[in-house]
Protein backbone atom coordinates (compact mmCIF):
# COMPACT_ATOMS: atom_id res chain seq x y z
CA UNK A 1 0.00 0.00 0.00
CA UNK A 2 1.13 3.60 -0.82
CA UNK A 3 0.38 6.68 1.16
CA UNK A 4 -1.03 9.61 -1.04
CA UNK A 5 -0.54 12.28 1.73
CA UNK A 6 -4.13 13.19 0.71
CA UNK A 7 -6.53 13.40 3.48
CA UNK A 8 -10.37 14.05 2.83
CA UNK A 9 -12.99 14.93 5.86
CA UNK A 10 -16.47 12.48 5.75
CA UNK A 11 -19.11 14.66 5.72
CA UNK A 12 -22.30 14.66 7.93
CA UNK A 13 -24.29 11.94 5.47
CA UNK A 14 -20.92 9.50 5.77
CA UNK A 15 -19.88 10.72 2.20
CA UNK A 16 -16.13 10.67 1.39
CA UNK A 17 -14.99 12.53 -1.78
CA UNK A 18 -12.45 10.64 -3.67
CA UNK A 19 -9.80 13.39 -5.53
CA UNK A 20 -9.65 13.89 -8.87
CA UNK A 21 -5.79 13.15 -8.95
CA UNK A 22 -6.78 9.34 -7.76
CA UNK A 23 -9.99 8.75 -9.74
CA UNK A 24 -8.19 10.00 -13.19
CA UNK A 25 -4.74 7.69 -12.26
CA UNK A 26 -7.22 4.43 -12.10
CA UNK A 27 -10.04 5.43 -14.84
CA UNK A 28 -12.61 5.93 -12.25
CA UNK A 29 -15.61 8.10 -13.56
CA UNK A 30 -19.14 9.03 -12.54
CA UNK A 31 -21.28 5.80 -12.13
CA UNK A 32 -18.36 3.46 -11.88
CA UNK A 33 -18.80 0.90 -8.84
CA UNK A 34 -16.22 0.43 -6.24
CA UNK A 35 -15.79 -2.31 -3.91
CA UNK A 36 -15.05 -1.98 -0.15
CA UNK A 37 -12.24 -4.25 1.54
CA UNK A 38 -11.18 -4.52 4.71
CA UNK A 39 -8.17 -5.50 6.27
CA UNK A 40 -6.12 -5.12 9.85
CA UNK A 41 -7.53 -2.09 10.65
CA UNK A 42 -7.56 -0.67 7.22
CA UNK A 43 -10.72 0.40 4.69
CA UNK A 44 -9.79 -0.45 0.82
CA UNK A 45 -11.40 0.86 -2.19
CA UNK A 46 -11.18 -1.48 -5.73
CA UNK A 47 -12.84 -0.71 -8.91
CA UNK A 48 -15.42 -3.58 -9.43
CA UNK A 49 -14.17 -6.74 -11.19
CA UNK A 50 -17.06 -8.58 -13.15
CA UNK A 51 -16.87 -11.94 -12.13
CA UNK A 52 -18.81 -14.96 -13.13
CA UNK A 53 -21.56 -15.43 -10.26
CA UNK A 54 -20.85 -19.15 -10.62
CA UNK A 55 -17.10 -20.30 -11.16
CA UNK A 56 -15.97 -16.34 -10.27
CA UNK A 57 -14.26 -16.49 -13.20
CA UNK A 58 -13.58 -12.81 -15.60
CA UNK A 59 -13.20 -13.93 -19.11
CA UNK A 60 -15.72 -14.22 -21.35
CA UNK A 61 -18.84 -12.25 -19.31
CA UNK A 62 -22.53 -12.25 -20.57
CA UNK A 63 -24.05 -9.87 -18.48
CA UNK A 64 -28.08 -11.02 -17.90
CA UNK A 65 -29.81 -8.49 -15.54
CA UNK A 66 -26.62 -7.43 -13.87
CA UNK A 67 -25.22 -10.40 -13.32
CA UNK A 68 -22.39 -12.08 -14.85
CA UNK A 69 -21.56 -15.40 -16.62
CA UNK A 70 -18.60 -16.76 -18.16
CA UNK A 71 -19.14 -18.67 -21.57
CA UNK A 72 -17.95 -22.17 -20.08
CA UNK A 73 -20.98 -21.77 -17.25
CA UNK A 74 -23.23 -20.75 -19.89
CA UNK A 75 -21.95 -23.66 -22.06
CA UNK A 76 -22.62 -26.37 -19.02
CA UNK A 77 -26.15 -24.67 -18.42
CA UNK A 78 -27.27 -25.14 -21.86
CA UNK A 79 -25.38 -28.76 -21.60
CA UNK A 80 -27.64 -29.67 -18.62
CA UNK A 81 -30.49 -28.55 -19.95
Amino acid sequence: MKATGIYRKIDSLGRLVIPVEIRRAYDIDVNHELEIFTQGGYIMLGKRQDKCIMCNGDEGLTDINNKYLCHKCVSSIAEAA
